[in-house]
């Protein structure tokens, strides 16, 4: 297990505007869901428009929140420069809602809103790079986050040729590129970073010790291969390839979920709260993704294709990032406002700085959501996936609420 240093912990005025951003782009996206049907194309603009307000302005903006305060406090050096925070998350939410706009309403939009989000990333690739070259020990988290970068940088690239190809008439063509765009950027970038951030973060809150970790460390080198496999079969525009690809993702993420075993058969604490809770859930719906992708593509099967995504995206990245900002963010509180005091005055738990009845509805709200979304899909019906999306629609007001209530702890 890491040894965590808070000694180069970032302020915590630079990394809430993350977490507060991100979860209203989450309820916003939620909001939006229900108005999809199961038999909603994956090509239509309204859909890639959603995708982009959930992935740009939840996901990238709680994983870059995160990565902000967890780098250097992993790394144990501190930022290249802190300062360029500040300028990610407003370029990045700005970004994001000129793209939603392009896609829904006005693609002219399109190429604003891409390089307004390319900005923001290249400064988050340049702080993170020059941030590592400061690193002395290389651990199976730097290497994550070196690989996550590239792969981040190439598919933002993609990303903005397509855009360019969408909203200006740019030659690029979008079928061919888009698995490529996404391959980069789910596989490379946010499914590395959680497998890196994850062996930090789950043994430190489970109090897990003295597990072999061998599978995770093959498991990054197989899903960076797969990664890169699949790009470069875009780029021969060769099936053999792409279909290898997938076996190695395939193949890394079950020995991923392999080492999330062997963690948590050695974690001491055995509490059963809101956060391990949604570990269960996000790791079960990693698991059905994977049970479901091979018969998708070997049957080419479109619903249980998108049933599997939606258990990726919906259940294991929403729950993870969800499921964490209930550890994260008290404890960003709580070292803010009450760390100073110890010793002088009574100051809380960090359990106490849990939104109890609000947590607990975003939970169950949002566990029945992506059970009934997913089964929608599974079998074509737009009314299952229609109460999916309401479910999670209500799940995610009360995550908004949990959020802001946890934010403004002991604020005066």
């Amino acid at each position: 297990m890491f040894q965590v240093s808070r000694e180069f912990a970032p302020p915590f005025s630079l990394i809430s505007p993350f977490f507060t951003i991100g979860s209203l782009f989450y309820l916003v996206a939620m909001i939006l869901l229900p108005m999809f049907g199961a038999d909603s194309s994956p090509y239509d603009l309204a859909v890639v428009g959603w995708a982009h307000l959930f992935l740009l302005g939840f996901v990238m903006m709680i994983i870059f929140g995160a990565m902000a305060q967890l780098v250097p406090v992993v790394l144990e050096v501190g930022h290249f420069s802190v300062d360029f925070y500040y300028l990610i998350w407003p370029l990045l939410a700005v970004g994001t809602v000129l793209m939603g706009i392009g896609f829904f309403l006005w693609p002219a939009l399109l190429p604003f809103g891409g390089v307004t989000v390319l900005v923001a990333m290249l400064i988050f690739l340049a702080d993170t790079i020059l941030t590592l070259r400061k690193v002395e020990r290389v651990s199976l988290t730097v290497r994550t986050i070196a690989a996550t970068n590239t792969f981040l940088l190439l598919g933002i690239l993609i990303g903005f040729a397509m855009a360019l190809g969408i909203g200006a008439g740019a030659g690029v063509d979008i079928e061919r590129w888009l698995g490529a765009h996404i391959v980069l950027v789910l596989g490379g970038f946010v499914t590395l970073t959680i497998v890196g951030m994850s062996m930090v973060l789950l043994p430190m809150f489970g109090l897990s010790h003295g597990f072999d970790e061998t599978p995770v460390n093959r498991a990054f080198k197989i899903i960076s291969g797969g990664v890169a496999v699949y790009t470069i079969g875009a780029l021969f525009d060769s099936d053999s390839l792409r279909f290898l690809s997938f076996l190695a993702i395939w193949g890394g993420t079950g020995l991923y979920l392999w080492q999330i075993w062997l963690i948590y058969k050695a974690r001491a604490r055995k509490e059963n709260d809101i956060w391990f809770r949604s570990m269960a859930v996000g790791y079960g719906a990693l698991a059905a993704a994977l049970l479901l992708a091979p018969v998708a593509i070997m049957g080419r099967f479109e619903g249980v294709a998108l049933a599997a995504g939606w258990f990726l995206v919906m259940g294991f990245f929403t729950f993870l990032i969800n499921g964490h900002l209930f550890k994260i963010v008290p404890f960003l509180v709580w070292f803010e406002r009450y760390s100073p005091l110890v010793g002088k005055e009574k100051v809380p738990m960090l359990a106490d700085m849990i939104p109890k009845k609000p947590g607990e509805y975003q939970f169950w709200f949002s566990t029945a959501g992506m059970i009934v979304g997913g089964i929608g899909l599974l079998f074509g019906s737009d009314e299952l996936f229609r109460a999916g999306g309401a479910f999670m629609a209500i799940g995610a007001i009360f995550m908004f609420i949990s959020v802001r209530w946890m934010m403004n702890f002991g604020k005066k």
